[in-house]
């Protein structure tokens, strides 16, 4: 009986390479999301007035809540199976980053969140980051 050691060499690379794969995600995934200091400068030029807002509501409850929940706690239906956790947006760590910096995150996303810079505009997303910032003041 002839082994067929061609299909055994490239299934144990196939097997190493997602291995490879899988390890660097899970890394990536664990390090501190930090935007860079160029987008953290970014102001946002959208006025949170009370048309923005519930325009913004709409498209949260749409785009965020699945995950983020509807009042911004990170417990929407889908947060349970997500690594890592969607991010609480009423928490204090939140508050204290930079209108441009979650901009830049919403913009570019990190998987499991996707990138909204195709699917949004560019107000509508400077929109979500006023809306965002109400949910920590109606706590």
């Amino acid at each position: 009986m002839k082994l067929q050691t061609p299909k055994i060499k490239l299934s144990a690379l196939l097997i190493v390479i997602i291995a490879v794969f899988t390890s660097s995600f899970a890394s990536a995934q664990s390090k501190p999301w930090i935007a860079p200091a160029a987008a953290q400068a970014v102001k946002n030029p959208v006025a949170p007035t009370p048309e923005v807002l519930k325009a913004a509501k709409t498209l949260y409850m749409t785009n965020c809540a699945p995950c983020h929940g509807e009042k911004g706690k990170g417990d929407g239906p889908a947060a349970a199976s997500l690594t890592p956790h969607p991010a609480d947006h009423t928490s204090a760590a939140l508050r204290n980053e930079q209108d441009g910096s979650l901009f830049w995150k919403l913009s570019e996303g990190r998987t499991p969140m996707p990138t909204y810079k195709k699917i949004l505009t560019e107000t509508q997303r400077w929109e979500l980051i006023d809306y965002i910032r109400s949910l920590s003041k109606s706590k």
